[in-house]
């Protein structure tokens, strides 16, 4: 399989991506609550055993010491019904990790319940851990041992090779995912199937509507027919007004957006810092 160079991925279509997730998000009514950033590992769905949990506290407080990034791993039972993408930036910007100036945080989050999984990069740190480094931790790391029912050493593995880039060297993770090709099917993104079927949705929804109630409809009077139960008016009805009533409702959306500084415990917190989409997203 040939991988693609390490780099980044157009920053306008990314950031594009990362509000029409959200929005999508919000339009659908639901989103799945912030947990409180409570230490380095926030394993709410308790897939991490003790050991390895404290292992990792230990690694991430120590790299974090040597050299500002932060990372954080969180794990939840489920996003409960929303998608990961906007859920790990929601989550990112919550918890405010990375510092202020620098955004220098990173998001390790897995959700089992839904078998999905996301690393979220700041800002700052785009340019080291990329798009490519993130996805072939994903898979090559973290989806072979979550197969094999193995979350706690898939998270560690994958914070050791993300430590490991941060710290440049990033050359031998990209070997090893020549040596260890993934499997070549790439599924299409959830964000874009989820705005194509919108959009299909509404092209085609709108040329029904203004084709159907006058072929199958009763007329009712010029350029007003009653079908399926819905009075359609075409341009300007008799009464003088272009409104009519329609199958489509709108309202407002309990939103999931949460906004001010996450409590934390534990005497840890983020340092301010905010992401814009980057990272990759899987499954298993």
């Amino acid at each position: 399989m040939s991988l693609p160079q390490p780099g980044h991925s157009n920053p306008a279509i990314r950031a594009l991506t990362v509000v029409l997730a959200l929005l999508l998000s919000c339009f659908a009514g639901f989103a799945a609550d912030l947990p409180a950033l409570t230490g380095r590992v926030v394993d709410n769905a308790g897939i991490i055993d003790a050991g390895t949990k404290a292992a990792l506290t230990r690694k991430l407080a120590d790299f974090e010491t040597k050299g500002s990034d932060q990372i954080v791993v969180a794990t939840i039972p489920s996003l409960a019904g929303e998608e990961i993408e906007p859920y790990a930036n929601r989550l990112f910007r919550f918890w405010k990790l990375g510092q202020a100036k620098e955004n220098n945080g990173v998001l390790l989050l897995v959700a089992p319940n839904d078998r999905k999984m996301r690393i979220e990069v700041g800002y700052g740190l785009e340019g080291t851990l990329t798009d490519l480094h993130t996805k072939l931790i994903i898979e090559n790391d973290m989806v072979p041992a979550f197969r094999a029912g193995d979350f706690s050493g898939g998270i560690s593995k994958a914070v050791d090779d993300m430590i490991m880039v941060l710290e440049g060297n990033p050359e031998e993770l990209v070997a090893r995912g020549k040596r260890n090709p993934a499997d070549s099917s790439t599924p299409i993104d959830p964000i874009v199937a989820v705005f194509l079927i919108l959009w299909a949705t509404m092209f085609f929804g709108g040329l029904a509507m203004a084709f159907l109630p006058p072929m199958f409809g009763t007329k009712l009077s010029p350029g007003v027919y009653r079908w399926l139960g819905m009075t359609f008016r075409y341009g300007r009805g008799p009464s003088g007004s272009s409104s009519g009533s329609s199958g489509w409702t709108t309202g407002s959306s309990g939103g999931g957006w949460s906004s001010g500084s996450s409590s934390s415990g534990g005497g840890f917190s983020g340092g301010g810092g905010s992401s814009g989409g980057g990272g990759s997203s899987g499954s298993w």
